[in-house]
């Protein structure tokens, strides 16, 4: 009995059926390649976010009522911002750590403002700062569109200023407030309002 070979026609019909299975093949690595690349960047994005918020928790849970000298003597509040502030948030802090053990202080001031689109923590090394001194920035949040404060006074109010102008507002003076609440507006991820408790 003779050996029969394949015909051009069942060969072609293989052929197709072959490269429709490695089409669909490819075609599905790629989905699950473009998932995972999406999976990856939207997981970075909230560990970027969560560690931006683990920031503002730390500073804010460690805020002590001292006030500082800015580059050209004046005097600045424990904590101010707000729309009328030169920076959105900037308060004196305890806790500095000092693995180290070098002679300076374990309070520090530190400040949040957005550049260029960019949450940037700056960290000064010197509570009274000289006209020389810089800060530290370290950039926390990309695609920031706005970065709002309040602050809620012991007067049981919410104010845009802290500290909040001495007349207008019908509130006695108060040295620090009961809370912060942040508000940012992101690009990709909408608006995310937190309110953070201040300790005392």
């Amino acid at each position: 009995m003779g050996q029969r070979g394949f015909t051009l026609l069942e060969i072609i019909v293989a052929t197709a059926i072959l490269a429709i299975l490695m089409a669909l093949t490819i075609g599905g690595w790629r989905s699950v390649q473009e998932s995972r690349s999406r999976t990856d960047e939207q997981a970075a994005r909230l560990a970027e976010l969560e560690t931006t918020m683990t920031f503002f928790t730390r500073d804010l849970m460690a805020l002590v009522n001292r006030d500082v000298r800015d580059e050209y003597g004046g005097l600045k509040p424990a904590i101010q911002g707000g729309a009328g502030s030169t920076l959105p948030l900037e308060l004196s802090r305890a806790g500095w750590r000092n693995p180290a053990g070098r002679a300076r202080s374990t309070l520090q001031r530190v400040a949040y403002e957005v550049k260029d689109e960019v949450l940037v923590r700056h960290a000064w090394r010197v509570l009274d700062r000289a006209q020389d001194s810089v800060a530290d920035e370290m950039k926390l949040l990309k695609g920031v569109r706005s970065l709002k404060i309040r602050f809620y006074h012991p007067g049981r109010r919410w104010v845009e200023d802290w500290p909040p102008p001495a007349q207008g507002t019908g509130l006695p003076p108060a040295a620090l407030p009961l809370a912060v609440e942040l508000t940012i507006e992101l690009e990709d991820l909408g608006t995310i309002g937190r309110i953070f408790r201040v300790p005392g």
